[in-house]
């Protein structure tokens, strides 16, 4: 799977906590292997964010992403809760 890193997503994550930067790292493994995991609790998101999915980095971190085709996905967001 193909992964295209939005710049809104490259320079959040350049300015987590290292310790975050890890745990995500981990997930986008989980994520690249089967974005269903269930360890992700990937998700459809509502409202204004119709359209796109988020998965769990840990209880506070979110990726917001969305599917381009079969084979590529845009990670638009990282962060809290607030991003949404």
């Amino acid at each position: 799977m193909q992964i295209i890193y939005s710049s809104n997503f490259v320079s959040t994550y350049q300015r987590l906590p290292f310790l975050v930067k890890k745990e995500a790292e981990k997930a986008e493994k989980l994520f690249r292997k089967n974005p269903f995991d269930p360890r992700l609790r990937t998700h459809k998101l509502k409202g204004k964010l119709k359209g796109r999915w988020a998965f769990f980095i840990s209880w506070r971190y979110r990726i917001i992403f969305r599917f381009a085709n079969d084979k590529t996905v845009w990670f638009l967001a990282i962060g809290g809760h607030e991003i949404y």
